[in-house]
């Protein structure tokens, strides 16, 4: 394995981070939206990811989809809200804080060890030249 497949493998870790970072970003900012009908109401999502093999063995990351989750909204009655259905429901995102915070740590981290990777491959790809050049 060159230093190609490395730096093509790391990359395709970082694009992996970066769709679960926005995922996560968009169930932040949608946490406490409400909802007149469980249809309108917002739901959490998650990326799916997968090891794609190509045909030398090198596995990269890939995102098959981002899913809706399929946690229960929270319903809440609150027949003074605008919001409020006939029977003064209203309908809240599925959206669980703590562990999206808990997610985005996991992200950041794993972005950072592959930003680490790249820059231990340019490193040694300098020494391979400062070494030709001796």
């Amino acid at each position: 394995m060159g230093f190609k497949d490395i730096s093509l493998i790391a990359g395709s870790a970082m694009a992996a981070q970066t769709v679960r970072m926005n995922t996560i970003a968009s169930n932040l900012a949608n946490a406490n939206a409400s909802a007149t009908t469980e249809a309108e109401a917002y739901r959490a999502r998650k990326p799916v990811f997968a090891a794609m093999l190509d045909g030398e063995g090198v596995a990269k990351v890939q995102v098959l989809d981002v899913v809706q989750s399929s946690e229960p909204l929270r319903r809440m009655h609150e027949p003074d809200n605008p919001l409020a259905d006939a029977d003064g429901m209203v309908y809240y995102a599925n959206v669980n804080e703590v562990a999206e915070m808990a997610d985005m740590m996991a992200a950041s981290r794993a972005f950072e060890t592959n930003v680490e990777v790249m820059g231990r491959i340019k490193s040694m790809q300098q020494s391979l030249i400062r070494m030709g050049e001796s």
